[in-house]
């Protein structure tokens, strides 16, 4: 006998039809199997209704209404434009949404408590592609930082430095220190599906350290250290970095206490004929193009070789910084980062001028 396509039959009947199925199977003592031969219906489908009916009640066999969903529908233009808005300058805790960062239920909750309109997650999915939005992992910044301030170093102060160092024929640098330990891991490694690879590493912890300076002509200077960084550990970098240089100094460092300390200073004013210092807007380590050497050396200095001991670390990162000093290309490119594009922009305005 041939079955009935329960599919085709109205609501109200299907309904029905379920209800006598299971009062059947459940009340009655019917077989499965005599049920489909006495409704005509699928073996499948009384399954569903059974595994459905036994796990979430009767309730969840009810006809559902029809038509779109309450709520549905689309954002007009000006909607989107609103939302683009507040999810390019502004964080979900600002708006008092229950998220830290824009997520595809973020955006949908907003849409839906600003504008009465539901999205699927598929659909917020199409709908962020089609205004120019990806899924990225964001940059980290202090709320302590004065974005006043970082723009007016970008837009006045920088343009500034370089142009007087046009006139006394300076050479800018930009100076950061850094920290290496021997449990620092980066990069990924190949290995059977469902078994993570396994690195073996000295149960010791153990570290270095470095203070270095960029600049712009793809040149890199560095020292090695090992204890804390100090004002006499500074004075020794700067010491060693006026005696290379056959140019006067603009060194461009950030807010770290020792860089502003008494003896530093009274060192900085005995030199002022060789060394300047410029500091950079408190909490901005993105306008520093030391920072990407700092992150080049943590991402490759011990990427392929564990250091078993404090000495093969110091080597390690010895050798990588050397590496790096002999390819001024690499040190260049730096300075081509989105972030650091204030700096070619004064370059380019400067030979314009």
């Amino acid at each position: 006998m041939k079955k009935q396509d329960a599919r085709k039959l109205s609501r109200d009947t299907q309904e029905e039809l379920r209800k006598r199925v299971i009062h059947a199977i459940e009340n009655e003592g019917m077989k499965q199997v005599e049920a489909v031969r006495f409704f005509q219906v699928s073996r499948a489908a009384i399954s569903k209704w059974l595994r459905i009916y036994r796990s979430q009640g009767w309730e969840k066999l009810k006809k559902k209404t029809q038509g779109r969903p309450k709520g549905g529908g689309k954002l007009k233009g000006w909607q989107c434009a609103q939302i683009v808005k507040m999810i390019t300058d502004q964080c979900p805790d600002q708006l008092k949404l229950p998220f830290a960062l824009w997520t595809r239920r973020a955006v949908g909750q907003l849409i839906e408590e600003r504008f009465g309109v539901k999205y699927s997650l598929s659909s917020l999915s199409s709908l962020l592609k089609r205004w120019g939005f990806s899924s990225q992992k964001p940059i980290r910044r202090a709320y302590e930082r004065n974005p006043k301030l970082v723009q007016s170093w970008m837009d006045q102060k920088y343009p500034e430095i370089l142009k007087q160092s046009k006139k006394e024929k300076a050479e800018i640098h930009w100076l950061d220190e850094m920290g290496l330990r021997s449990d620092h891991s980066s990069g990924k490694s190949f290995g059977k599906i469902g078994k993570t690879p396994v690195i073996s590493k000295t149960g010791s912890r153990f570290s270095c350290s470095m203070v270095s300076t960029v600049n712009q002509q793809g040149k890199m200077r560095f020292m090695v250290y090992h204890d804390s960084f100090t004002v006499d550990v500074f004075l020794k970098f700067l010491k060693r970095l006026i005696y290379q240089s056959k140019k006067k100094i603009y060194l461009i460092l950030d807010n770290l206490r020792v860089h502003h300390s008494k003896r530093v200073q009274s060192w900085q004013r005995e030199n002022a004929d060789k060394i300047e210092f410029f500091y950079l807007p408190a909490y901005s380590p993105e306008l520093n193009p030391d920072e990407l050497l700092n992150q080049d050396v943590k991402a490759n200095a011990i990427r392929h070789e564990k250091p078993r001991s404090k000495e093969q670390l110091n080597t390690s990162l010895r050798k990588y910084l050397k590496k790096i000093q002999q390819t001024p290309s690499k040190v260049a490119n730096y300075f081509k980062k989105k972030e650091l594009k204030y700096i070619l922009d004064a370059e380019s305005y400067m030979s314009t001028t």
